[in-house]
């Protein structure tokens, strides 16, 4: 039986497509089983140059967030790109989406950014915030990745005005409010 007492409709639980992690089975989670099966199974990626759920947390004015990056793509030990999915418009996913890449991995600006309701994607360059195609035939698989690699420089992100302002960007653009007034936390 599904419960149905908070925000988010709970099914009960899932296996992770990627780790065999038991998650809450929700509509959101399955969008993003569905990505990383299609990740590995469409865009020929190996499960191991995926990695899952990484997070950035944040605190300004006493509001901790923590950000989630539903996948981030490693080809030949650098992370190329991140996928974030969100229902809903792809344009306002952007900014955060940028943001998030440009300060996930402590020694380089990750180039590139993917953004996608499931059944619509971006891919964004990070350095510019240029929309470089779109639809889910936009998102590299691992032929076109590996050419991206070389095409890429991985320049660490040095201002720190910059790194400043791309965690305020996620902190404000991740902050989670509830229609109930309470977290969207999931049980």
């Amino acid at each position: 039986m599904a419960d149905t007492s908070g925000h988010h409709i709970v099914y009960g639980v899932l296996r992770d497509y990627l780790t065999g992690e038991e998650l809450p089975d929700t509509d959101d989670e399955r969008v993003r089983q569905r990505l990383a099966r299609m990740m590995v199974e469409e865009k020929g990626y190996a499960r191991d140059e995926l990695e899952p759920r990484l997070c950035i947390e944040t605190t300004f004015n006493h509001i901790f967030v923590r950000s989630v990056i539903d996948l981030t793509v490693r080809v030949e030990g650098r992370r190329l790109f991140i996928v974030r999915y969100g229902p809903g418009s792809l344009v306002t996913r952007e900014k955060p989406a940028i943001a998030a890449a440009r300060i996930l991995d402590p020694h380089y600006r990750i180039p590139l950014a993917v953004v996608t309701n499931g059944r619509d994607a971006e891919l964004l360059e990070t350095e510019s915030g240029r929309v470089l195609a779109t639809g889910m035939d936009g998102i590299p698989d691992r032929a076109r990745a590996g050419e991206l690699l070389a095409r890429y420089t991985f320049e660490p992100l040095t201002d720190p005005g910059e790194r400043e302002r791309a965690l305020r960007i996620l902190n404000a653009f991740d902050l989670e409010i509830c229609c109930r007034g309470d977290s969207c936390r999931l049980p």
